[in-house]
């Protein structure tokens, strides 16, 4: 082909929208789309649980997108300052960052531009209380942890674990413009709920993160101590899950929710125990994940069970 065919080629539509969707896709995978999807359930669910019927639908729909945004601006900013890791491991290796799909100044200002976003939607538009709160939760997972925690303290994800647990909080902040113990119920849960999680992931690639220097805690203890500390986790889980039929926030429906959840997780965790292997490691965390937007849902299930 002659070097003019191959110059007309580069312009052909075909070509450039391939392109572009490549570099979309790149940009959307900085958002880690499944994470922030969860984050905003939780944070919806704060919303529906703050009162006794359906917030209004606009101010719901302007909290849940500067809620998005914000945990999407901090996933890519934790892209950025972790890209040197994700390099090292074979889970985050081919990430856009570390692949050079995308360079670091594009994705600071990608991270950067969700943010200022986030926060002028939430200031201006839902009330300053989500905004500062939003604002917090994104400078503690982003910088706190990922900066400082992540590499100084194997117990980084348990005290990291509060800026992830706040989404139901905020939630609920941006419908009554305050925080109500029960909201900060919610916010224990998915604190408790962070460790064994995030453990089992941590047990199943041990190897890669001691190829990258980060002090998890399979890394610095042992997969048996990581494997018994999850166990440990998963029954304060269970207690803490009590709290809102305890406290009368729920009824039965959730209490029968969060016992079946709670004992499907305690045998994953005692399986886990007994046979610390990468493949029950990876059952046990995404076992988890369902467990938590499971019992989120009973949660709503009871919340207008009982309304009704």
């Amino acid at each position: 082909m002659r070097q003019a065919d191959i110059a007309l080629a580069e312009f052909a539509p075909s070509i450039w929208v391939a392109r572009a969707s490549r570099r979309l896709d790149n940009y959307w995978q900085l958002t880690k789309p499944k994470v922030v999807a969860a984050i905003a359930f939780t944070a919806i669910v704060g919303m529906l649980l703050a009162g006794r019927g359906l917030p209004p639908l606009y101010l719901a729909l302007r909290a849940t997108l500067g809620i998005w945004l914000a945990a999407a601006s901090a996933a890519a900013l934790n892209h950025v300052l972790d890209r040197k890791f994700d390099a090292e491991m074979r889970r985050t290796r081919r990430r856009p960052l570390p692949s050079g799909q995308l360079s670091t100044r594009a994705a600071l200002t990608f991270a950067g531009t969700l943010g200022v976003l986030s926060m002028l939607i939430l200031a201006w538009s839902v009330n300053l209380l989500t905004a500062l709160l939003t604002f917090a939760s994104l400078i503690g997972y982003s910088v706190l942890y990922t900066v400082w925690l992540k590499h100084l303290t194997p117990q980084n994800i348990v005290i990291g674990g509060a800026a992830g647990a706040m989404p139901p909080v905020l939630g609920w902040a941006a419908v009554t413009n305050g925080i109500s113990a029960d909201a900060w119920l919610l916010f224990g849960i998915i604190f408790t709920w962070t460790p064994p999680h995030f453990w089992a992931l941590a047990v199943a690639r041990r190897d890669e993160y001691a190829k990258a220097g980060i002090p998890m805690l399979p890394v610095t203890h042992g997969v048996e101590f990581t494997c018994t500390s999850i166990l440990l986790y998963t029954v304060l889980l269970g207690a803490v899950t009590m709290l809102p039929y305890l406290t009368g926030m729920s009824g039965l429906i959730y209490l029968a929710g969060a016992l079946l959840l709670n004992a499907v997780f305690l045998r994953d965790a005692l399986a886990l125990r007994a046979s610390p292997n990468p493949q029950l490691a990876i059952r046990t965390f995404r076992h988890s994940i369902h467990y938590l937007l499971l019992l989120f849902t009973f949660l709503l299930v009871d919340h207008y069970g009982r309304a009704a």
